[in-house]
């Protein structure tokens, strides 16, 4: 089955064609960052707008460039949500007409399934059950997998996640958006030890996370250091190293806490902050001495793309679920509503 796939979430616009037998055809990726740069973050109605003039250009060359003509699509799969609405709807409303047109099925995919299934498209993807870790912008969640659709959230954080708290330090240390990877680059030239914050909930049983009173922690330092003289780079990059190295080890003690806890075996880590190298390495180091594997995609398919939403919709497609003729779009949708693949679901809204 062949699915052409389109993700428009948020400030990214992606598209995809996914092939069930011969893999990954071809995806391309526009990003927005320049664009909301000069605002210090997303402007909705700006990227509803740029989605709008990007998406059918972008599907157009990369069937071209795929060699997938209409006539070869079997399917349709859309970004349905979470997300901003008015992005959501952009990505939904043409994946529904694409649809309608081409006399094909189209399914709306859950953003965070397509996250979580990411590494499915490497050349050694992980077996089910395993304990996956949704890290992002928006989520921050520990999931119990044993299926496709088969999902028990084991705990998550009670306010910011991971990577909002990422970009809101950013923005305390008068880095530009987007602020996550900046803090990371900066945090490679930092002083360790000489900051040490707090790690949050780590003496608390369960597998909540919470890293608002991190933040402050970092908003203090950094108020104090400017009581007693201006802040100087090698200052920024010191907070930026013991923020980080807060939040990784905040991150591999829940998740060896997972996988205790649930017998599993196998962790995968997914979402845009999953590309943090201090993460991978730190949770790997803790794999191997949980005698457990650690599996993630390539940076490209970490972050928000099309490439992930194809895949997981191919997936529901062939197992007979699809959408009616409504356009479904959700900015808020719970994962573990999602229908599993076992479920008879012909016609389905998952």
């Amino acid at each position: 089955m062949r699915v052409l796939g389109i993700e428009t979430s948020c400030d990214e616009t992606g598209v995809a064609i996914y092939d069930s037998e011969q893999g990954l055809l071809g995806d391309a990726l526009y990003s927005q960052v320049k664009m909301h740069a000069r605002y210090g973050g997303v402007i909705p109605e700006l990227a509803s707008r740029d989605h709008i003039r990007k998406t059918l250009p972008m599907l157009r060359q990369l069937m071209e460039d795929s060699g997938s003509p209409a006539s070869s699509i079997n399917g349709i799969a859309y970004t349905a949500g979470p997300g901003l609405i008015g992005a959501l709807l952009v990505g939904a409303s043409i994946g529904r007409s694409l649809a309608m047109a081409w006399n094909v099925p189209a399914i709306g995919v859950h953003h965070m399934e397509g996250h979580l299934l990411a590494p499915m498209l490497e050349a050694n993807p992980p077996s089910f059950p395993f304990v996956a870790l949704l890290v992002s912008g928006g989520h921050t969640q520990l999931v119990a997998v044993t299926g496709v659709g088969e999902y028990r959230l084991l705990g998550e954080s009670l306010d910011d996640a991971a990577g909002e708290a990422f970009d809101k330090v950013a923005k305390m240390l008068g880095l530009a958006y987007p602020g996550g990877p900046r803090v990371a680059a900066l945090a490679t030239q930092g002083t360790p030890g000489r900051f040490v914050f707090p790690r949050p909930m780590i003496n608390r049983p369960g597998l909540e996370f919470s890293f608002s009173g991190l933040k402050t922690a970092v908003r203090n330092t950094l108020i104090e250091l400017g009581k007693q003289a201006e802040l100087t780079e090698q200052d920024k990059a010191d907070v930026a190293l013991a923020f980080e190295e807060a939040v990784v080890q905040t991150l591999v003690i829940k998740c060896r806490r997972a996988l205790q806890h649930s017998g599993l075996k196998t962790l995968i880590i997914a979402g845009g902050v999953s590309a943090n190298k201090r993460l991978r390495a730190s949770l790997q180091e803790m794999v191997d001495t949980q005698r457990s594997q650690l599996f993630y995609a390539q940076p490209k398919f970490c972050t928000d793309n099309g490439a992930m939403i194809a895949y997981a919709g191919c997936q529901r497609l062939m197992a007979g679920q699809h959408e009616g003729l409504a356009i479904f779009a959700r900015p808020r949708w719970p994962l573990e509503s999602l229908s599993s693949l076992r479920q008879s679901a012909a016609p389905s809204s998952t």
